[in-house]
């Protein structure tokens, strides 16, 4: 085919934000389209190609995958190899366990499947996967196995009845990506189904002549510059995506490839050498910018400073044009030992088993090999993902059906249960400690927990755009099974702070917490809608309380001090690259001014509401004349992340919530 020098440009417009996103410069919010973008340069480009040969009738799978395999292996196995020795230095065992099964995932070509099953509430940080990137490589490279097939398969059906079948598959793959964004928006993001009309967009780009007249082109091919420009700047974090979200940066691609023609101004925007020299380098720059910032966030003692990151993103580039020049097309064009079809591809064959055996070794076979750090670095390592979800923690992708759930119901010797533990995930890394201390207490429970739900019905998180009672009806069913079978005391822990404010925690000494908007507004139709919804849900919070204790005994458990950095994570590297042995801890302030609005609420309620017994939590961490929270010391760690208290951070505070219990059980009896 024809070589489209605007084409090149049009990978710098996707590779650039994506790199500059990944980076921490957030004014670049929807930088994520760029993966978009590519994925129609790659189905107009295959498809064209695919066409000429079947048109010619000199179609060979095999040659196509020798194609492929030259363009995308030798940089892919460069960039792997290149990480191993960073991650054998500077990752903690679970972190090298990780990386070596992400290898095995990545050499199979389903990276996107692991990352897709790996996600969840307690997933480990997008931002420390170095190669987390590889599931968009993954989506096409399923692509590029099984299209070629498919439209040799349908070519019987002559050109147009080719088309209409593109049509059909990528309306098909619309429809299951709109369903599958109300029901299982992590599965949507990464499956290659749900993406494969982004790939048929370009493909039916390759059926169609670019036939407008120049005025026509020059509107057409800037209005689909300006859609993807729009979907960069206007799209965030929070921006529902894909589904209809992804419409317009797509749609705008295949506006470009259309009708950016030569002579027109998007043609000589694209065609400009910059945007060219970019978009040549796109494929390499893509590989080598998310192992370059992961790594460094692993090695650094705090968040890594822009300079350094915008120093990165110029190493991105240099790197990629080093590995363009002396991997990407000595190997595209072939050589002495890779001249014939049998070399390619028995070297790729080679490559991945190789990458398939190291990932082993190092990830899961050898446990991340421990004996390379201190035992005391040890013990921080251990305590990163030590409360990671569990039988009784629910969520989008594992709802609970009924009630009672026999792993979660735990009875006393008489076999009954008295005490519910009801929560978030704050409260499932509770359920251990606080479990045990029941059960020596020999008082029976049942506990369940749903990540990021507030512990109270008659609430929806903002952040669902579809299915907003999924909170509301978790924490119903379970308070209406806590009064159908007798139970009388119920705990209530969860993160209300930041259900209340919605922004994640800056703990005011460099711990950003990243994340979602956590806020939840009030789901009551007879609700009132006007004020601020802060305001709503403070009222709806006291409300929700105060119905509660008309049924149960209520232990209402005060906020925990957030750390704002992920805490096992910092300690093993102060300990590891600095020496520094000393407590980890955050300011009380930070504490006081997050939680101000709910723990004066919960004071409030606890002082007028007898059968409201308070449960202050933060005591067994804060120590409000030293002015500080603790994370850390020498012996623990006391959090399994930035927010979630570890093993040894529950056993602290559990006593606490013990001595809630008994009281409340002195009421009762």
């Amino acid at each position: 085919m024809r070589h489209r020098p605007e084409i090149d440009g049009l990978r710098a417009v996707a590779v650039v934000p994506i790199i500059v996103l990944h980076a921490g410069f957030d004014r670049l919010g929807g930088g994520f389209v760029g993966v978009d973008i590519f994925f129609v340069i790659s189905g107009y480009l295959i498809t064209t190609i695919l066409l000429d040969e079947l048109g010619r009738g000199d179609f060979s799978i095999a040659r196509f995958y020798e194609r492929r395999a030259r363009r995308i292996l030798p940089a892919l196995f460069l960039v792997v190899a290149a990480c191993l020795p960073f991650a054998w230095a500077w990752m903690m065992p679970a972190q090298l366990v990780n990386f070596g099964q992400s290898m095995v995932s990545v050499a199979l070509f389903v990276s996107n499947v692991r990352f897709w099953l790996e996600e969840g509430y307690f997933a480990p940080s997008a931002e420390l996967k170095p190669l987390l990137h590889t599931w968009s490589l993954a989506v096409e490279e399923q692509f590029y196995l099984l299209f070629p097939l498919f439209l040799a398969a349908v070519w019987r059906l002559g050109r147009r009845g080719v088309f209409m079948a593109v049509l059909a598959l990528g309306a098909a793959s619309l429809a299951l990506s709109l369903v599958l964004g109300r029901i299982a928006p992590s599965a949507n993001f990464y499956l290659a189904p749900p993406r494969a009309w982004e790939l048929m967009a370009g493909a039916a780009c390759a059926f169609l002549p670019a036939g407008l007249p120049r005025r026509g082109a020059e509107a057409a091919s800037l209005a689909g510059l300006a859609m993807i420009a729009a979907s960069i700047l206007a799209y965030d974090h929070d921006t529902p995506f894909p589904g209809l979200a992804a419409v317009p940066p797509v749609a705008g691609t295949a506006l470009v490839i259309l009708f950016a023609t030569p002579g027109t101004l998007a043609a000589r925007l694209l065609s400009a050498g910059p945007m060219r020299g970019i978009g040549l380098i796109s494929y390499s720059a893509y590989l080598w910018h998310q192992p370059l910032f992961a790594f460094t966030r692993l090695r650094s003692l705090g968040e890594p400073p822009p300079l350094l990151m915008g120093g990165l993103v110029v190493l991105t580039l240099v790197l990629a044009w080093i590995t363009w020049r002396w991997v990407e097309r000595p190997f595209r064009r072939g050589g002495r030992v890779f001249a014939t079809r049998r070399g390619v591809l028995g070297a790729a064959a080679a490559g991945g088993v190789a990458m398939v055996l190291v990932g082993a070794v190092v990830g899961p076979l050898s446990a991340g090999f421990p004996g390379r750090f201190p035992t005391a670095a040890l013990l921080y390592a251990e305590a990163a993902g030590a409360v990671a979800g569990g039988p009784c923690h629910f969520d989008e992708n594992r709802p609970l059906d009924r009630h009672p759930q026999p792993q979660c119901r735990h009875p006393d010797a008489a076999g009954n249960v008295s005490v519910l533990l009801l929560g978030d995930s704050h409260a499932n890394a509770l359920e251990h400690a606080v479990g045990e201390g029941l059960r020596r207490a020999e008082t029976g429970y049942y506990a369940v927990s749903f990540g990021g739900c507030i512990p109270l019905p008659g609430f929806r998180r903002m952040r669902d755009s579809t299915s907003p009672d999924t909170c509301h009806e978790f924490d119903q069913a379970a308070l209406d099974y806590a009064a159908a079978t007798g139970i009388r005391t119920v705990i209530l822990a969860g993160r209300f702070p930041l259900y209340l404010h919605g922004k994640r925690f800056d703990n005011g000494a460099g711990g950003v917490e990243k994340g979602d908007n956590g806020a939840v507004d009030v789901i009551a139709p007879d609700a009132p809608r006007a004020g601020r919804r802060k305001d709503r849900v403070l009222a709806a919070i006291e409300t929700q309380i105060r119905e509660i204790a008309r049924r149960f005994e209520v232990v209402l458990v005060y906020p925990l001090p957030e750390a704002g950095w992920d805490v096992p994570s910092l300690a093993f590297r102060r300990l590891v690259f600095a020496k520094d042995r000393s407590a980890l801890n955050t300011p009380y302030a930070g504490y006081l001014g997050r939680t101000a609005e709910i723990n004066a609420l919960f004071d409030r309620i606890a002082a007028d509401t007898p059968r409201v017994h308070p449960a202050r939590i933060q005591h067994a961490l804060c120590d409000a004349s030293a002015g500080t929270c603790l994370n850390a010391d020498s012996g623990a760690a006391y959090y399994s992340d930035d927010d979630h208290l570890s093993p040894a951070g529950a056993a602290l505070v559990a006593p606490i919530i013990l001595d809630a219990v008994a009281a409340a059980k002195g009421r009762v009896d």
